[in-house]
């Protein structure tokens, strides 16, 4: 039932369906903590394909094995489905009414706000974890590399994931040895 109320209201597409993800999965039914949704979202932008699929497919599997994944996958795809066929055929009879044009529009500032809403969230997690300075020029330098230098956030997601693997690990001091 939360993977179908996504696929029901996640209008604006699969990133816009991020926080109602995030809605249900950490804050309703606390299948997972805001550092494991974290890591499933980035993990999810690495690799192709439709965000919101992928997550609901990790997350139904993680919930519910492969049932909960084939579920998860089939509440979010079905309504959009059927949504696409219903609104491209009022559509393709209506489209140049006034109405049929500000439904689309009317979503847009909603869907705005639950993307900042996310951003803040992370922002959040983000400065708790690594501090203000840190994730300022993290954010920075990414979205100057996004947008500025016009690279794909996969390589940029990518070579975020590569530092941290490659990152030696603290060294201990002999009191935290012998703890």
């Amino acid at each position: 039932m939360a993977f179908l109320r996504i696929g029901l209201f996640g209008f604006g597409g699969g990133p816009s369906m991020i926080p109602l993800v995030h809605q249900e999965v950490v804050k309703r039914h606390a299948w997972m903590d805001d550092e494991a949704f974290g890591d499933v979202l980035a993990i999810g932008n690495t690799l192709p394909g439709p965000i919101a699929t992928k997550m609901a497919g990790y997350i139904g599997y993680r919930v519910g094995g492969v049932l909960g994944a084939l579920s998860a996958v089939a509440a979010v795809i079905v309504p959009v489905i059927v949504a696409m066929i219903a609104l491209l055929g009022l559509y393709a009879r209506h489209g140049d009414q006034r109405w049929v044009q500000g439904m689309g529009q009317g979503v847009v500032p909603v869907v705005m706000v639950m993307m900042a809403q996310l951003t803040l969230d992370f922002f959040e997690k983000s400065r708790v974890s690594l501090g203000w300075l840190l994730t300022l020029a993290m954010g920075a330098v990414s979205g100057g590399l996004i947008y500025w230098l016009g690279l794909h956030p996969v390589l940029v997601i990518g070579a975020i994931l590569l530092a941290a693997l490659l990152r030696p690990e603290p060294r201990q001091t002999v009191s935290e040895v012998s703890k």
